[in-house]
């Protein structure tokens, strides 16, 4: 992108991040949309520093005179403000706007300096925009925020079928016993392949081999008996719940846990 013919000297951006300010050596200063990369006004003059404010007002300095510009239209054609003179021999190095403030910064050569701008700040603090002890969950929601705003309305696209509907929870499904025989014996065959490595002399003998063999299998086979009698444990506290209601008198019985009905 050729902003100037020469190099740049400065450049700065607007908060809507629509709008970019060049200067350079060619004695220009250039007003640039950024989504379409071209010129919107070409103003003479030299700049050494630039700045914008949060209501879009471009403070420009060169040696010891600050200039403010304003689009006071609305149709981004800025034009002069106001102007103030340094003291003799002061050099302006930076221009900063104070935010949510109505002055202006200015670094010179003599140290720095501050002058009242009106109109140059946001009102109102708003947190939603700016705001400085934002959490990182608020920052997230702030990204995601400003990216569904430039993505244009007609590619948001939602099924009106499966808005406000919940997905059902399903419920996790118990193996059947055949199921777990056929795992716990295809985990016993895994077993039963597994090959042994020779070991030295005195250390490789088969009641040694045979018993490495066996406590593989019942590694393989310990999981699914302790399943097995987890489910077993489980079937019979509740016969004994139902055995104990069953056994309340009559006058007790009213004040017993009633099953959830489905």
């Amino acid at each position: 992108m050729l902003a100037n013919h020469g190099l740049v000297s400065a450049l700065a951006f607007h908060s809507n991040g629509h709008l970019m300010a060049t200067t350079g050596m060619d004695r220009k200063i250039k007003l640039w949309d950024l989504r379409k990369f071209e010129v919107l006004q070409t103003l003479p003059g030299h700049a050494k520093t630039l700045d914008f404010s949060q209501k879009g007002l471009l403070a420009t300095a060169t040696s010891s005179f600050v200039q403010i510009l304003g689009d006071f239209s609305g149709s981004q054609n800025y034009s002069r403000y106001m102007g103030h003179s340094m003291a003799k021999g002061y050099q302006v190095n930076k221009v900063l706007f104070r935010p949510y403030e109505d002055v202006l910064g200015i670094g010179h050569s003599m140290g720095w300096s501050s002058i009242l701008i009106p109109g140059s700040r946001e009102p109102n603090f708003d947190s939603w925009v700016a705001n400085l002890f934002e959490t990182s969950k608020q920052q997230r929601e702030k990204e995601v925020r400003s990216l569904l705003d430039k993505l244009p309305p007609e590619t948001i696209l939602l099924d009106p079928t499966k808005i406000g509907t919940v997905k059902p929870t399903r419920k996790r499904e118990k193996p059947s016993k055949q199921e777990r025989e056929a795992k716990m014996e295809a985990a016993i065959g895994a077993a039963k392949s597994i090959t042994q490595k020779n070991k030295t002399k005195g250390r490789n003998k088969p009641s040694k081999k045979a018993k490495k063999r066996q406590e593989g299998i019942e590694r393989a086979k310990k999981p699914f008996l302790e399943q097995q009698m987890e489910e077993e444990e489980s079937s019979k506290n509740k016969k004994q719940k139902i055995g104990e209601e069953s056994e309340l008198p009559k006058s007790l019985q009213r004040f017993a846990r009633k099953k959830a009905t489905s």
